[in-house]
């Protein structure tokens, strides 16, 4: 029988699980609408549009970590003097209604720079007229949902510091299911073709910000939220504005550090030729496909370290916290790692034909079989990296999970460059487990620092 704690962290992980594993449809289902309707050129200006906001939303991933963190820290502290099971603390309601803020002050922002944006990426990435001219089109009907985008990062990071996954997962499925099916629409039925793939984006947006401010009145706001709201001196008070400014600031720089190693993987693939860049893409969906379903587990850690952190700081009672946050990450790293090695297995036993599933290009096939020892290793060495980042953020350890970005970084650089000369493209792949281990250790050293 499963205790207390391995009961919650299933119910916590599953639904985000089941999330994440929507999430490849849309991209499959969007190149499939513009491959049979246009040509190369609009397959590849979709391509680059998607690859702008990806480059621009990357950044503001801060705002549902950030977010989740201090909203389990709160939820936390609460429940030590809630009666009711549904009554929100009203910290809680502040640090929501803060991040809202914040992510429609960056809507805004990202809406002014919206043409010196798309012009400087479109004046490095090399690609024909036609292409550029499709990306454009993309882009800027795209843009538009800039604020229901950043406000359902903060939905999601809330609703899982408030111990729910099943309502950022229902959000999920209505944006992925909404954004294929206004897609196909608008793409096949209308004269807006192509760029229908964009307007359907948009409306997917708008429609899962739309439920989720449903969900949050129906299940956790009632007559009070209106009196947090009208506190605007407590919601913008200094010390916790300060505290959440501060943990984004080093979540954005984690941020940047993660697009020095993703970015910088790919460009590096594709200086040694189309083949090898074919070949890392499969690997890199292939590592994205397991991380769908260890990041479930990464959520539950996020949601019940903070709730426990909350608890030990609202006490008081160092010995009992310490106890409760051990229990929990044991279990957390117990499941996580099950899931590392039941997916080494998978890739041990059927790699090839995981590979053969996304492309039937015999001379792709041949390469990668070169690289199908880093397809077995990459579960169980990831699993490590992955985990300790959603107990750091249950943490709000702001400065550590910064910190162990920028050496993840330098570990990527470093072990591609020193190894580059030797073992060629294989390089590419020390480099990129130098960062996990990289991540990985530095995170544990620092665990039993912040936690004693």
């Amino acid at each position: 029988m499963l205790n207390s704690v391995n009961r919650d962290i299933l119910r916590l992980a599953v639904p985000s699980i089941l999330a994440n594993i929507t999430i490849p449809l849309v991209g499959i289902v969007d190149t499939a609408i513009v491959g049979h309707l246009s040509d190369a050129a609009a397959i590849g200006g979709i391509a680059i549009g998607t690859m702008l906001f990806d480059l621009l939303y990357w950044n503001f991933g801060f705002l549902r970590v950030g977010t989740s963190g201090l909203t389990a820290q709160a939820y936390g502290q609460g429940t030590k003097v809630q009666s009711t099971k549904y009554e929100v603390p009203d910290e809680c309601r502040r640090i929501l209604l803060r991040s809202l803020s914040i992510a429609l002050v960056a809507a805004l922002a990202i809406w002014a720079i919206q043409w010196l944006f798309v012009t400087a990426v479109l004046a490095i990435v090399p690609c024909s007229e036609e292409v550029a001219a499709v990306a454009r089109d993309y882009f800027y009907v795209r843009i538009w949902a800039a604020p229901a985008t950043m406000s359902l990062f903060t939905f999601k990071g809330w609703f899982i510091g408030m111990q729910d996954t099943k309502s950022p997962m229902a959000v999920d499925i209505l944006v992925n299911v909404v954004n294929m099916a206004a897609s196909y629409y608008l793409a096949v039925h209308t004269p807006l073709g192509v760029v229908g793939v964009a307007w359907g984006t948009l409306i997917a947006q708008y429609s899962g910000l739309l439920l989720a401010v449903v969900i949050l009145f129906v299940h956790y706001f009632d007559n009070s939220v209106f009196r947090s709201i009208a506190r605007w001196r407590d919601i913008l008070r200094g010390s916790e504005l300060k505290r959440m400014m501060s943990l984004n600031g080093n979540l954005f720089i984690r941020s940047l550090c993660f697009m020095v190693v993703y970015v910088g993987y790919t460009s590096i693939a594709s200086t040694y030729g189309d083949t090898e860049l074919a070949v890392s893409s499969i690997l890199m969906k292939l590592f994205m496909f397991f991380s769908f379903f260890v990041d479930g587990f990464a959520y539950a850690g996020e949601a019940l370290v903070g709730k426990a952190w909350g608890m030990y700081k609202g006490t008081r009672d160092k010995v009992q916290g310490t106890k409760d946050i051990d229990e929990v990450v044991h279990a957390l790293f117990n499941w996580a790692l099950g899931v590392g090695l039941f997916f080494t297995a998978i890739y041990a036993i059927w790699g090839n034909e995981s590979i053969a599933l996304l492309t039937s290009d015999t001379t792709v096939l041949e390469t990668s079989m070169k690289y199908i020892g880093w397809l077995i290793a990459m579960p169980v060495i990831s699993t490590l990296a992955f985990m300790w980042d959603g107990v750091f953020i249950g943490a709000t350890a702001g400065v550590q999970i910064r910190n162990s970005m920028i050496w993840a970084a330098v570990g990527f650089i470093a072990g591609y460059l020193a190894t580059y000369r030797f073992v060629g493209p294989q390089a590419i792949y020390i480099g990129y487990f130098a960062h996990l281990i990289a991540r990985a250790a530095y995170l544990t050293i620092e665990w039993g620092k912040i936690k004693g």
